[in-house]
């Protein structure tokens, strides 16, 4: 019984990270589009005041709008939105592909390479610099500076 448990434990860990559930009411729920422009009726047609049109071409107009707006967004969808996943799926997969097999060992290379490149320069630095700027301070260290305030 233990041993059937642990198996089914060990299936449940294993389970295909692809098939993860998603969530069909909230779908932006990182809210990665909340900069994108919400435009509605009131927001692209507008009449001012004097200049109406008869209520029902108003409120005929409000209907098509904005159920020809949800409709072509949703055969758009229909129509791009598999195959645009598709090569936005190759795209992430081809820059996750390069950042790990190209990129990441070239940083890698690149510091280890520098490291060799930076003991040699400290070296530089110690044997050059550092008895020039010994003898400099003994030489200024008996430079004396006296502010006198006169009348």
């Amino acid at each position: 019984m233990a041993e059937e448990q642990s198996e089914l434990d060990e299936r449940i860990i294993i389970k295909d990270q692809h098939t993860k559930e998603i969530d069909l009411v909230n779908r932006d729920p990182k809210h990665i589009n909340e900069d994108v422009v919400k435009v509605d009726f009131e927001d692209v047609i507008a009449e001012p005041v004097g200049t109406y049109s008869f209520d029902g071409v108003w409120k005929t107009s409000y209907t098509t709008f904005t159920v020809s707006k949800y409709w072509c967004y949703r055969l758009l969808s229909a129509v791009l939105g598999i195959p645009l996943a598709v090569i936005w799926g190759f795209l992430f997969a081809l820059i996750s592909f390069c950042h790990i097999w190209a990129v990441v060992p070239c940083i890698k290379s690149y510091l280890i390479e520098i490291q060799c490149v930076s003991r040699i320069y400290s070296l530089c630095i110690h044997t050059f610099c550092d008895p020039l700027f010994e003898a400099l301070s003994k030489i200024c260290s008996n430079i004396r500076v006296a502010l006198r305030k006169e009348i």
